[in-house]
Parts: C-alpha cells; sequence; structure tokens
C-alpha cells in the first residue's frame, strides 16, 4: 500500500477474527480512532518488542517505541463515548499485513506503509485434532453460562471445521507470551499453527509428573 495507515502498538497480539477491546484515552489515539470509525477505516494492530502501550517521558523526549513488523488490521465494530476523553472500542482483526516502513509523527501516533499478507488457505481440521473444536466449544459453553454472549471472548461467525481458525482462537485463549503468540500469528501454515497450538494445549492439559 502507498498510502500509510495508522498504527496501535500493543503489548498484545491481534489474530485475524480475534476480538480486541480497547479504553482509549491518549490523545493520539482518540484522534485516530475517532477518524477511523468516521471513515470506516482500519488501524494496524503491532506487538510492542520495547517501549509501552502508554506515552512515557524520558528525559527531555519519550521512551522509544520499537514493535514487530508483521501484525493485523483492526476494523472498528463498537464506537462509544464512555466520557469525555475517553472512548471504549472492540474491534475485530482482519488481515495481516508486513510493515514495509514507519515513522512517527510529532503527537507520538505511528503511521506505516502496509504490504497485505495471504490470508489461510482453508484447511480442513484433521481427525486426530478434532478434540480441540470441541474442547473450545466446552470452554465457550460454560462461559455463556455466565457471561452475556455478546462479551464472550470467542464472538461468531464460527468455524470449528477450519484449522486456521480454530489455531487462532486457541493461540488467542492459552497463557503463552508475547513472543510466541507473535510467532504464531506470523506463521503462514495454518495446519501448523494449530498442530503447535495442540501440543501446548495438550502440555497443559497433561497430569505433572510425580
Amino acid at each position: 500500500m502507498d498510502t500509510e495507515t495508522p498504527l496501535f502498538p500493543l503489548r498484545s497480539v491481534l489474530f485475524p477474527g480475534g476480538q480486541l477491546p480497547l479504553r482509549i484515552f491518549e490523545p493520539r489515539y482518540l484522534d485516530m480512532v475517532q477518524r477511523c470509525q468516521a471513515r470506516g477505516q482500519p488501524f494496524g494492530v503491532v506487538a510492542l518488542t520495547s517501549g509501552d502501550e502508554v506515552r512515557r517521558r524520558d528525559g527531555a523526549g519519550f521512551r522509544a517505541e520499537a514493535f514487530h513488523d508483521i501484525g493485523t488490521l483492526a476494523h472498528i465494530e463498537r464506537f462509544e463515548r464512555a466520557q469525555p476523553g475517553l472512548i471504549e472500542i472492540r474491534a475485530r482483526g482482519m488481515q495481516r499485513f508486513r510493515l514495509l516502513d514507519s515513522r512517527c509523527l510529532s503527537h507520538g501516533l505511528w503511521v506505516g506503509r502496509l504490504e497485505p499478507l495471504a490470508d489461510d488457505v482453508a484447511v480442513a481440521v484433521p481427525e486426530d485434532l478434532e478434540a480441540a473444536a470441541l474442547q473450545l466449544q466446552d470452554l465457550l459453553a460454560g462461559w455463556a453460562q455466565r457471561d452475556a454472549a455478546d462479551s464472550l471472548p470467542v464472538q461468531p461467525p464460527y468455524h470449528w471445521d477450519d484449522a486456521g481458525w480454530l489455531a487462532n482462537r486457541w493461540a488467542e485463549l492459552l497463557p503463552m507470551p508475547v513472543e510466541e503468540r507473535q510467532r504464531l500469528m506470523a506463521l503462514d501454515n495454518p495446519l501448523l499453527r494449530l498442530e503447535l497450538v495442540v501440543d501446548r494445549l495438550d502440555a497443559i492439559r497433561r497430569p505433572a509428573s510425580p
């Protein structure tokens, strides 16, 4: 893309199809999300490698921020002005991208030129991995009994038989370092991503040796 897209560096990873709730209060992002909402345009989410989500002073300037070059576009689905100076949004992950270059504007907002990455190829969940779909359905059913449907971390449309979609949902939920989550998101092979996620899921569920 020749045009520049606004970026939102976070201490988390957004996967395609994933949910991203945010409370916006920094001026650089208040302006950004209002513009994106008004124009129906996405912003790019990238995982931080250094620096903080909130801009912090460092001497006469600000602490440096750095982030991965592969991220995910986010489209705002819910927009609410909670109070003056505070906007709450929920965005959904869309297409992955690679950053070709980026720059920081005078008020702290990052923008960059993006190269779209191909969507996951549709791959059916193999029979030996189908238990992961059933386990996620059970988990979601348990949450649904106590929480409002629109607050659940996994939202429709559901694609229980798609390896990439299933891998992404588990990768969002399982406890793991941000760097590992980033590596999974950046993988182009959805079946390999699902296999790695199921390995971690099995390790968590496996009883510890005495």
